[in-house]
């Protein structure tokens, strides 16, 4: 048995998945595409200190921001962190935002070869000069079913399936086709959507980033920008970090960096909660007010 517990960011899914470890002797284990990274715990709103000593909490925090993750190595990670967990009699409960974990959990990952390094430079060499609707309209031309599910300006998917093309001459959504092995039976997990009204999230992100700020987000920023990244590292494109560091270059001001980054939020927000609706139709969903009784009652069942 396993609880699966998704929702938009700000949404209070941290909270409840600590709740429930606390109540049933859970290890919580992160399904978070940027709370993977070191560098950032303020800005992603990775739990604290105090709330990681109350249970144990993995695959936060583990990743430099120089190194990119794919949700393949996150799937590595995670059937390692899921037999550890299972064989300490501890209930493993997976929580987070990010579709893709737990697409990889339920239904497996395509057996994607590795992007040879000079592939993978190559190709973002060549398309360093241009923005991210170009790319995908280039490949729209080469790998339309692709092209369709991503975002135009989601440049580092475009570049990623571009990668991949060009290193086996196969579309990556051919690739995707092929058979794979979930982690986990779906019939054999408890797994929960969390669903907070469209006006109280977007309350929920603003108050939250504010709180970011007074918790040090703008030197968490700095001491980022500060190890010069390339400009393609995912960690840079964490929500609000973008703003921030225009804001400690002078292009901005405090308050038009705090507002945009609670623009920036609320759009992830938006698109993910599109996400859970069209590719999680049948989990269950339930309030924040709600969830932890609900659960409850599933893990009993």
């Amino acid at each position: 048995m396993a609880v699966l517990i998704a929702g938009p960011t700000a949404s209070g899914k941290s909270a409840l998945a600590l709740a429930l470890a606390e109540r049933c002797g859970g290890t919580v284990i992160n399904a978070d595409s940027m709370q993977v990274y070191g560098d950032l715990r303020v800005i992603t709103a990775r739990p604290s200190v105090e709330e990681e000593s109350r249970a144990p909490h993995l695959l936060y925090g583990h990743v430099d921001g120089a190194e990119d993750y794919s949700v393949g190595r996150w799937a590595e990670d995670a059937a390692r962190t899921l037999a550890a967990v299972q064989a300490a009699g501890r209930l493993p409960i997976f929580i987070g935002g990010t579709g893709l974990y737990f697409r990889a959990l339920t239904s497996g990952l395509a057996p994607i070869p590795a992007v040879p390094e000079e592939v993978r430079q190559r190709v973002r060499g060549m398309a360093e000069a241009e923005d991210a609707q170009v790319l995908h309209a280039r490949l729209a031309t080469l790998d339309p079913e692709t092209a369709m599910r991503l975002e135009p300006r989601d440049r580092q998917r475009i570049l990623r399936a571009l990668e991949v093309l060009e290193a086996t001459g196969r579309p990556l959504s051919h690739w995707q086709k092929d058979s794979h092995t979930p982690l986990l039976d779906p019939a054999a997990c408890v797994r929960l959507v969390l669903e907070v009204e469209r006006e109280t999230l977007r309350a929920r992100i603003d108050a939250r980033f504010e709180g970011m700020m007074a918790a040090g987000a703008l030197e968490e920023a700095e001491r980022l920008a500060a190890r010069a990244l390339p400009a393609d590292r995912t960690i840079l494109k964490a929500h609000g970090a973008p703003a921030l560091m225009r804001h400690l270059r002078g292009e901005m001001s405090r308050a038009e960096a705090v507002t945009e980054g609670q623009n920036d939020t609320r759009r992830y927000a938006k698109r993910q909660v599109t996400w859970f609706r069209h590719q999680m139709p049948d989990w269950q969903r339930a309030t924040p007010e709600t969830a932890l009784d609900q659960l409850e009652r599933m893990l009993g069942e």
